[in-house]
C-alpha cells in the first residue's frame, strides 16, 4: 500500500493532525512554507504551501508557464467525530464522563465499546505569547454501552441520543479542572474530540482490504499529497485540502471560504501575471473534486444503482449526479477516463439509487467560488462515516497513480472540446 497514505492514516487523528502531517511530508520534499499575512515570493520551478488556521493546507508547484493554467485537487481532512464542550467533566454514578456534541454524520453505535482517543488542538499561554499546539491525549475513553439485560430493544434498531448515550468514561479521579491545565500549561481554550483511536489494519486472506479510522477522506488527500510531490507540471499543480466539509464547509477552512480562491490570485500576482492572464488561465483549468465513493454492499447489493456498480477494486470512481451535487458532466468525465487510460488506471461509473437522497463534495462548493472545469472521483469503500472504514488496498493505490497521471498530462481546452 501507498506509504504515503498508510502513515497519514496512522498519525491523523484529526483535521490538525493531518495538516501537520502534511507539513512535514511537504518540507521534506522540497515545499516551501508560506503565510498568508505575509508578502509572497513564489517563483518558477519552485512548491509551497500555505495553511490556514491549523486544519486547511494548500501546496502547489509550478512549472515554466508557457501557456500556463491550474490543475487543482480537492479533498477534506475532517472526518465524524464527538467534540468536548468547555467544562465537560461532569460526575454520574461516581465516575467521570465528558459532555459531548456530534461533530457531521457519523454512525455513532460504532464508537461504542471501542478504544477513543481524546484529540485535537490547545491553545496556550506561554510568556507572552498564545500558541496553539496540536495535542493527543496519552489515555483512551470509552463509550459503554447499556447491557443488553437493561436495553432488551438495543438490537432492534436502538437510536443513541447525543446528549446521555455517547458521553466517553473519562476518569473515577481526575479533577473537573483537568481541561484548563493540560501538561503543566495553562489551556485558554481548545478544540478538542473524541475519535477513535484503531490503528489502521490490513484483512482478508491476502490482505487485500484495509480497515481504519478516517479512511473517508485522508485517502484522497494523502493522495493528492503524494502525486503533487511525484509529478511535474508545466503550469502550477494544486492540492486543496479543507477542513469542515462534513458540516458543510462554511467556515474560514472550509472549501466554501476564500482560501483557494485568494490562494490562486496570489499566485498569479506573486509571478507577475495580471488578472486578465488568470482569467486566460482559469478557463483552461481543471479540477478534480476527490472524496470517496460507496461500493457496493456485499450484504445489500439492493441499496446501489441497477446499472452502474461500483465494486471494491474495481479501480477510480467517477461521480454523476442530475442535479449536479456532483460537478461531473461528459466533457469533464471523458477527459478525465482518457487520463485515466493512458495511465492504465481503472475507472467506475457512480450514480445514486434514483430514490436515495444524494450526498456532495468539496466539487461544486469549490466550483462556485473558481468557476473551472471539474469531475468529481473517489476511492470505493464500505461503511462510510463508521468509525473504522473499509476499502481495497488497490483502489488505494489506483487513486494515487490516477492523481499523479492527472498532474503530468497535457490537454489543451479548445472551441468546447480538448487537445490531448
Amino acid at each position: 500500500m501507498n506509504k504515503t497514505v498508510f502513515n497519514g492514516l496512522k498519525r491523523s487523528y484529526t483535521a490538525y493532525h493531518a495538516v501537520e502531517y502534511a507539513k512535514k511530508y511537504l518540507m521534506a520534499n522540497g515545499f516551501t512554507p508560506l503565510h498568508e499575512e505575509q508578502d509572497w515570493t513564489v517563483e518558477r520551478g519552485g512548491k509551497y504551501f500555505v495553511e490556514r488556521g491549523g486544519s486547511t493546507i494548500i501546496a502547489f508547484s509550478v512549472g515554466e508557464l508557457n501557456e500556463y493554467d491550474y490543475k487543482i485537487v480537492t479533498s477534506h481532512l475532517d472526518s465524524p467525530a464527538l467534540k468536548l464542550k468547555a467544562n465537560p467533566v461532569m460526575d454520574s454514578a461516581g465516575v467521570k464522563k465528558l459532555n459531548v456534541e456530534t461533530y457531521g454524520g457519523g454512525i455513532w453505535s460504532t464508537f461504542t465499546d471501542v478504544p477513543l482517543k481524546i484529540a485535537g488542538r490547545i491553545v496556550v499561554k506561554r510568556d507572552d505569547r498564545v500558541e496553539r499546539v496540536v495535542y493527543t491525549d496519552d489515555h483512551n475513553v470509552v463509550i459503554p454501552n447499556v447491557a443488553i439485560h437493561m436495553n432488551r430493544k438495543i438490537n432492534d434498531g436502538f437510536v443513541y441520543n447525543a446528549q446521555t448515550d455517547l458521553c466517553p468514561l473519562f476518569s473515577m479521579s481526575a479533577g473537573n479542572e483537568f481541561f484548563k491545565n493540560i501538561d503543566g500549561e495553562e489551556v485558554l481554550g481548545y478544540d478538542l474530540y473524541v475519535v477513535h483511536d484503531a490503528v489502521p489494519f490490513f484483512a482478508g486472506t491476502n490482505d487485500e482490504f484495509i480497515c481504519s479510522p478516517r479512511l473517508d477522506n485522508l485517502v484522497c488527500a494523502f493522495a493528492s499529497l503524494d502525486a503533487i510531490v511525484n509529478s511535474t507540471t508545466d503550469g502550477i499543480n494544486v492540492a486543496f485540502l479543507a477542513d469542515s466539509e462534513e458540516i458543510g464547509s462554511r467556515t474560514p477552512e472550509g472549501a466554501d471560504s476564500d482560501f483557494l480562491q485568494k490562494t490562486v490570485k496570489r499566485i498569479n500576482k506573486s509571478l507577475g501575471y495580471d488578472c486578465v492572464a488568470l482569467d486566460k488561465a482559469l478557463a483552461r483549468s481543471f479540477l478534480v473534486s476527490a472524496d470517496n465513493a460507496h461500493a457496493v454492499h456485499p450484504n445489500h447489493p439492493e441499496l446501489s444503482d441497477p446499472t452502474n456498480k461500483v465494486l471494491m477494486g474495481g479501480g477510480v470512481v467517477i461521480k454523476y449526479h442530475a442535479n449536479r451535487n456532483y460537478t461531473t458532466d461528459a466533457l469533464s468525465s471523458a477527459l478525465f477516463k482518457q487520463i485515466a487510460k493512458d495511465a492504465d488506471v481503472k475507472t467506475q461509473d457512480f450514480y445514486m439509487r434514483s430514490d436515495l437522497r444524494c450526498g456532495s463534495t468539496l466539487g461544486a462548493i469549490s466550483s462556485s467560488h473558481l468557476s473551472v472545469r471539474s469531475v468529481d472521483i473517489g476511492a470505493p469503500q464500505l461503511a462510510m462515516h463508521s468509525a473504522v472504514e473499509t476499502m481495497c488496498v488497490s483502489d488505494v493505490n489506483e487513486m494515487v497513480k490516477a492523481l499523479i497521471a492527472f498532474y503530468n498530462a497535457t490537454y489543451t481546452f479548445r472551441n468546447g472540446g480538448y487537445d490531448l
